[in-house]
């Protein structure tokens, strides 16, 4: 008879980083999807990002780093200390929710599924950090 599958403990930093490249991926495909939606390219090749009005350089690199959050977070998750980590994922992925709710307004019906995917995984990056497990010591 073969022994059952050892269930390995994954360590809650492995978990916070999973996540916020799931969370990254539903961003990434979101926003590739919205280009086939009417119009979005002609916006674009006229210098206009949707509702933040004619491109600017402030404007490439403010959604820039807003973007750049989640793979950093991934890497933070990781290589930070355990107090720091755990304060740094509840403020950063609360700030993702309240900017998904916003951004979904209106959307079309996949950019508001791609949304809820995102705040339900926000909201497990906050759940799982807000839960940290303590030392014995």
């Amino acid at each position: 008879m073969t022994p059952p599958l050892q269930n390995c403990r994954v360590d809650v930093r492995i978990k916070l980083a999973l996540l916020w490249v799931s969370t990254m991926f539903c961003f990434i495909y979101g926003d590739y999807f919205e280009l086939y939606t009417p119009y979005k390219l002609t916006a674009m090749l006229d210098g206009r990002i949707g509702p933040l009005g004619d491109v600017t350089q402030g404007k490439l690199l403010g959604t820039s780093i807003m973007m750049t959050a989640p793979s950093l977070m991934a890497a933070f998750s990781v290589l930070s200390t355990p107090a720091l980590c755990r304060w740094v994922n509840i403020v950063v992925a609360t700030i993702f929710v309240a900017i998904t709710v916003l951004v979904i307004q209106g959307a079309w019906i996949f950019y508001v599924y791609f949304g809820i995917v995102e705040i339900l995984l926000l909201l497990s990056i906050i759940w799982l950090a807000w839960k940290w497990p303590r030392s014995d010591a």
